[in-house]
């Protein structure tokens, strides 16, 4: 993974969940390297190697040293998302790879390993800290991969878990924005307890809620250092509606709570 990768110079920009710039080349995707870089590519090794064919094959750095690993064709969701994307097939699906990727990570060793973002304790498996739709690849409406994986870090399961929730149950403000169809006959709780379900171990609905109210509100205090740090000022945006969305969900969470 140390060699050079050298493709041709037509470059197609990707869009999505990353807010690092991303671009296609031929059957390669490159993004800027960072410190991270070597321990993530050491990961998707070693996922891949426990045969977690759904993330991207590593593939060293190019001439200019960005980080390259495979393309992974299918499509990936944008906002507003398809309504194809509620449906119970797709919640199972997500359910049971992000319990495919934790399960692959156990184990995982670098003593030289570089996180782009803090451990967080119980450091039960590798967290992916962006498992969303919008890191996801379909064909034909099925899951099959998972992708943008340089925010991984060691963590706690329910975490990614609840984010997961927040994206797919729904439980974000923004989850049909800008939809043309109707979304009433969706009942977000019973969807993250199904979405529950598929991952298969048996967290409460009232602790997958409470780890949603503190991801998200460590995902508003980081969004904004990015900000203040000259990221995209849309960070600031996205901010407000996380400290929103935890208030809301942590309310959710009061209510669910047993007497």
């Amino acid at each position: 993974m140390d060699e050079a990768v050298d493709e041709a110079v037509d470059e197609q920009e990707l869009t999505g969940g990353n807010t690092t710039a991303v671009v296609r080349i031929g059957n390669t995707v490159h993004r800027a390297a960072g410190p991270w870089t070597p321990t993530i590519q050491k990961l998707l090794a070693h996922v891949r190697a426990r045969g977690l064919a759904e993330v991207p094959e590593p593939l060293g750095l190019d001439a200019e040293g960005r980080e390259v690993v495979s393309f992974l064709p299918g499509d990936v969701p944008g906002w507003p998302a398809p309504e194809w994307l509620w449906s119970e097939r797709v919640l199972t699906d997500a359910g049971r790879l992000l319990r495919r990727f934790h399960d692959a990570t156990v184990g995982f060793a670098d003593a030289d390993a570089e996180w782009r973002l803090p451990v967080t304790e119980p450091a039960e498996a590798i967290c992916h800290n962006d498992a969303a739709p919008y890191n996801m690849v379909f064909r034909d409406g099925r899951l099959v991969g998972l992708i943008d994986v340089d925010t991984a870090s060691p963590g706690p399961r329910i975490l990614d878990l609840a984010y997961l929730a927040y994206r797919l149950a729904p439980l974000s403000g923004d989850a049909f924005a800008g939809a043309a169809y109707d979304v009433g006959h969706l009942a977000p709780m019973a969807r993250l307890d199904a979405l529950t379900r598929a991952y298969g171990m048996p967290f409460l609905r009232t602790e997958v809620l409470g780890a949603t109210v503190g991801k998200l509100r460590d995902l508003a205090a980081w969004s904004e250092a990015r900000a203040d740090g000259g990221g995209p000022a849309e960070l600031r945006e996205h901010a407000v509606m996380y400290r929103a969305d935890a208030d809301r969900i942590a309310a959710l969470a009061d209510a669910a709570a047993p007497a």
